[in-house]
């Protein structure tokens, strides 16, 4: 049966948190469903990415999810394939493709637990963090995966880590609750994921699990607890 990139992300997120219940690519939308559910979103919605949007909506017990790539991304990604290597010409283009899914897929998966709350910041900065942290894992083995040692060099992992946390520009959203969600969101993943980086596999997956079914708020405080240095006994 053949896969598409992203049915093989999907399955990739559900194989280390859960099944979404649903095929996430029955999603997607095009250029002008994107249009119109950006208009109802209001003005903030037009400081988003041109490239890469996900939308959620509550209609009653129901969770309705419209996930938006732009021809250009996807003609990006078709002619710079990651699934045959990493560069400077598909990386950005990879992390985009991915958070829309890993937001879908978290928000699914929050809804079948009974969070209701889609429309809150905390909601939101959630989505957010939790998306730049999985990103990162991902681009991690996409990396590792063209190394004959299947070991991903300090090097890499500094490439890696310029293009998720440093080349965004924060600053330049005109709204400031944007501004404040992907400040605090991209500061939060990078210091979490470095405390992951010093874990081994099994431990590695057993934290991002047991951090996945935190709010925002507890991810916060495990976040600085990790952070801070360990106490001397006296």
């Amino acid at each position: 049966m053949s896969t598409t990139l992203f049915s093989d992300i999907q399955r990739l997120f559900e194989r280390t948190y859960a099944a979404a219940g649903i095929n996430l690519e029955d999603c997607l939308i095009d250029r002008q469903r994107c249009g119109q559910l950006s208009r109802l979103a209001g003005a903030r919605a037009r400081e988003l990415s041109e490239l890469a949007r996900t939308f959620l909506r509550r209609v009653g017990d129901d969770l309705c999810i419209g996930i938006y790539y732009s021809r250009w991304l996807i003609d990006q990604l078709e002619k710079h394939d990651p699934r045959r290597g990493l560069s400077d010409a598909n990386i950005r283009h990879l992390i985009a493709f991915v958070e829309e899914i890993n937001h879908a897929l978290h928000a699914a998966l929050a809804f079948r637990r009974g969070i209701r709350e889609i429309e809150s910041e905390d909601f939101a900065r959630n989505l957010e963090l939790q998306a730049q942290v999985d990103t990162y894992q991902v681009l991690l083995l996409f990396v590792g995966f063209f190394r004959q040692t299947q070991r991903v060099s300090k090097m890499d992992r500094r490439w890696l880590r310029f293009h998720l946390f440093s080349s965004q520009c924060p600053s330049g959203y005109d709204d400031p609750n944007l501004r404040g969600r992907y400040a605090e969101t991209t500061e939060l993943a990078r210091h979490y994921t470095a405390c992951l980086d010093a874990l081994n596999s099994a431990r590695r997956i057993d934290e991002i699990r047991l951090f996945h079914a935190l709010d925002y708020q507890q991810k916060k405080e495990r976040i600085l607890a990790l952070m801070a240095p360990p106490s001397e006994d006296h």
